[in-house]
């Protein structure tokens, strides 16, 4: 009799878990990528790339220091092991919202002594005392007929996703952030090389006219234009070299290192930017995890409509309860078992005040907002790679312009000394023509390190590549 109705029981309730769910059906909007970016050409069919492993983009620089840097930001930076740290409580939350959908056991025992009067009433006059023992164990079972509970384990699951969406996100804005970083770092190595080389060629210029001012050939005036230009090229390295320091300890919190113990040699080295493809508007749709944080949630929120409509519906729980009960002898024995079925309840909220039509309404607001937001994203991805797209073509255009005009300065500031020398032009020929020179080279390098910027932030923008 009793395994008859446990088995009922649990038919009823297998039966009922398959009941309707209050959630709308889930229908995220519909973005129509273009077949190809408006700053490029060509486009492939795209196929979905979002959960596919990013490789290690920045080994397209081809620099051992950049690859250690990267790596050690990996496993030391705060900033990732905070997101790591929130995605692993979403996963622990959806694992919570989870245990609903299963029975809830518990497991007790008691043991006492008690002695009754003989007054009592209904006694014969003779005290008693009496031991009692019993270990049971309960049943508490939800039976999610309106899909509240699974509403609740779907959203919490999106919840999840999104944060795992979160930790992608955030994983390639610390390696943009650490490659950014140390292109910005060796550009300044490389003005730093540029402007000793130009106090070197600066101190010749001084001494030579300092030389001929002696011998009465130039004038004091000339002496002071060589100084001045001397003076400010000194000037401009101790510039350079503070921005270096900012930027070496910009890249040490990146790697989680503390600023007065890292450090990174200078070098010169071309600054040559890789050639990256943008691949197609498809595909970056797919692999930008933070349109994919942005839908996520977008479902987390469809789903909590559902656990708010449901609540306009009746509860329904079943409970149950077993265990062994004696006042002497053995306990465990069959005879000193007891059992029970029940309550089978149902509550419904027949009146709250309207609390339940305004929280409906208030998961209606909220996937609305997401909605909006989602939208928002993917316009702002669009507009971001298109971006980058254009700064690096039109960069690579006016770099080899600017290095036209660095090589056109150089010559200038050449003939004007060679003129100086021979006494067919003042000085401030000379001054003027060296300071050109020296800006034209210097927006070379500028631009130079500008171009491997670019690369970082289409990267950063397509999703990785």
């Amino acid at each position: 009799m009793r395994a008859r109705v446990v088995r009922l029981a649990v038919i009823a309730a297998s039966a009922l878990l398959g009941a309707c769910s209050m959630a709308p059906a889930y229908r995220p909007p519909q973005t129509i990528a273009p077949q190809d970016y408006k700053e490029v050409a060509g486009w492939t069919q795209a196929t979905p790339l979002d959960t596919a492993a990013r490789t290690a983009w920045w080994e397209a620089f081809n620099d051992p220091i950049l690859n250690d840097l990267e790596i050690r930001a990996e496993k030391a930076s705060p900033t990732l092991a905070a997101a790591l740290a929130r995605y692993d409580g979403a996963l622990a939350a959806a694992r919570v919202e989870r245990a609903d959908l299963f029975p809830t056991v518990v497991a007790g025992g008691d043991a006492s002594r008690q002695r009754l009067s003989g007054g009592r009433f209904g006694g014969d006059g003779n005290a008693r005392t009496y031991k009692d023992f019993s270990v049971s164990g309960a049943l508490d079972y939800e039976i999610d007929l309106w899909g509240r509970i699974r509403n609740g384990v779907a959203s919490a699951r999106a919840d999840a996703e999104a944060s795992e969406a979160d930790l992608a996100s955030a994983r390639l804005s610390l390696q943009a952030a650490v490659a950014d970083a140390y292109v910005r770092l060796r550009g300044l190595d490389a003005q730093a090389d540029l402007l000793r080389q130009t106090v070197e060629a600066f101190e010749k210029a001084y001494d030579l006219t300092v030389r001929r001012h002696n011998g009465g050939i130039a004038s004091g005036i000339d002496v002071n234009r060589a100084r001045t230009v001397l003076g400010n090229a000194r000037a401009q390295i101790s510039a350079v070299a503070a921005e270096r320091a900012a930027t070496e300890h910009e890249i040490a919190a990146l790697v989680g290192e503390l600023a007065s113990n890292f450090s990174i040699p200078p070098a010169v080295q071309p600054l040559d930017a890789p050639a990256l493809p943008a691949g197609t508007p498809s595909h970056m749709l797919q692999r930008r995890p933070d349109i994919a944080a942005a839908e996520r949630r977008m479902a987390a929120a469809n789903a909590r409509i559902g656990v708010a409509r449901a609540a306009f519906f009746p509860t329904l729980t079943l409970g149950g309860a077993a265990g062994f009960e004696t006042t002497h002898g053995q306990l465990l024995q069959t005879p000193n078992s007891f059992w029970g079925l029940g309550p089978l309840a149902a509550v419904l909220t027949l009146f709250d005040g309207g609390r339940r039509t305004s929280q409906v309404k208030m998961s209606r607001a909220e996937y609305e907002e997401l909605a909006a937001g989602y939208r928002d994203t993917v316009l702002s991805a669009f507009r971001q790679a298109e971006d980058a797209i254009a700064t690096n073509r039109l960069l690579a255009v006016q770099t080899g312009d600017q290095r036209s005009a660095a090589e056109a300065a150089a010559r200038t500031s050449s003939l004007a000394l060679t003129r100086y020398r021979n006494g067919a032009a003042d000085y401030l020929e000379v001054v003027t023509a060296q300071t050109d020179a020296l800006e034209a080279q210097r927006a070379t390098l500028a631009l130079e390190t500008q171009r491997m910027r670019g690369s970082v932030a289409l990267v950063k923008a397509i999703g990785g590549s």
